[in-house]
């Protein structure tokens, strides 16, 4: 796959639009679903089409919100079969966007209040009066879409590099990332006056993303952070990117996405960014990165020739690598003594007898 050109200043009219439209679909999710760890239960996904909410349930009936980047459209589906739209094409104001969106929830019989106003932007406009946004470029949020769909494909892989506790790739509203986070089991010594910010860092966690841009970071780029963060953590080397002062003191590993999108190896540049920027900042907060080998499979750089290729798994005849595909469990190295816990081919575990 050939990687789209995508610069802040040629769409940003339409990034803040768009980013605008997603605050309401996500605050239309958080009115709807059950309160979960770190506010897993607040982002969106993304989807073949674009964004999505996923299923979410109203007045005892399911239903999902899509974006659609092809279609230029915003499609609410319920589990009846039932479905409502409207056009996205040509730009339609923020306050236009609310109004459709929750006249269309209405036909549906799943209308939800939400707070009509934006969280943690420049912009304070409340959803109902902001005609200022209404901006759609087609091509490129089409192009943002094909990133987006690469990015959550990358970060996936990623993800199964680590055998601790990771959050679902995810895009969140309020900062318009898509993000990725992994966890060291221990709680925060931290703490914040600020309820939202307490309860996403309650735990120790060391985060990837991709970011379109913003003001702060004015192009699209790719990140990392651990929080809180340990001493030293910016003189640390990267395998590619750099670490650029973030807030008072702390920092973010940034690799742009210009720089992964014109490489000879895209998917291996980033995944040596992500892996790098996690072993320096697992490192220095003494996480157990042992604990956290996945029992086989991918690792990142670890037995690997050179960041981002999958370490070699051995089965013991082809009969248990189809097993172990079919079922999707682990398999034990030949090599290696069972380990308690860990799961057979067969699917039992050698701990259960």
């Amino acid at each position: 796959m050939t990687l789209p050109e995508l610069h802040l200043p040629d769409w940003r009219p339409t990034k803040d639009t768009l980013h605008l439209y997603c605050q309401i679909l996500g605050k239309v999710r958080l009115a709807t679903t059950a309160p979960r760890n770190h506010w897993w239960n607040a982002p969106l996904y993304v989807d073949v089409r674009g964004l999505t909410t996923r299923r979410l349930h109203q007045n005892g009936t399911e239903f999902e919100l899509v974006v659609d980047f092809l279609d230029d459209a915003l499609v609410v589906q319920s589990g009846d079969g039932r479905a409502e739209s409207f056009s996205l094409a040509g730009g339609l104001p923020v306050a236009g966007f609310d109004a459709a969106l929750h006249d269309a929830l209405r036909k549906l019989g799943v209308d939800v209040a939400i707070q009509e106003k934006p969280f943690g932007v420049p912009t304070k406009t409340p959803f109902r009066e902001d005609t200022e946004h209404a901006s759609w470029d087609h091509d490129a949020v089409a192009r943002f879409g094909r990133i987006l769909d690469w990015s959550d494909s990358v970060f996936e892989e990623f993800s199964s590099w680590f055998n601790g506790k990771t959050s679902p790739v995810h895009l969140f509203w309020h900062g318009f990332d898509l993000a990725v986070t992994r966890f060291s089991g221990r709680p925060s010594p931290s703490s914040s006056a600020d309820p939202v910010t307490r309860e996403a860092y309650s735990h120790e966690v060391i985060s990837f993303g991709f970011w379109p841009g913003d003001d702060n970071v004015p192009d699209a780029a790719y990140y990392s952070y651990t929080a809180p963060e340990p001493e030293g953590l910016r003189d640390e080397p990267l395998a590619v990117g750099s670490w650029t002062p973030s807030g008072e003191s702390s920092s973010l590993a940034i690799l742009p996405y210009e720089d992964v999108r014109t490489s000879a190896d895209p998917r291996g540049t980033l995944l040596a960014f992500c892996e790098s920027a996690y072993e320096a900042g697992a490192r220095l907060a003494r996480w157990d990165t042992a604990a956290f080998e996945p029992c086989c499979g991918q690792s990142g750089t670890h037995g690997s020739s050179r960041p981002g290729t999958p370490r070699a798994c051995g089965y013991r005849s082809e009969q248990d690598r189809a097993a172990a595909s079919d079922a999707r469990y682990f398999c034990e190295r030949p090599t290696d003594p069972p380990a308690r816990g860990r799961c057979r081919s067969d699917g039992s575990s050698p701990s259960s007898g």
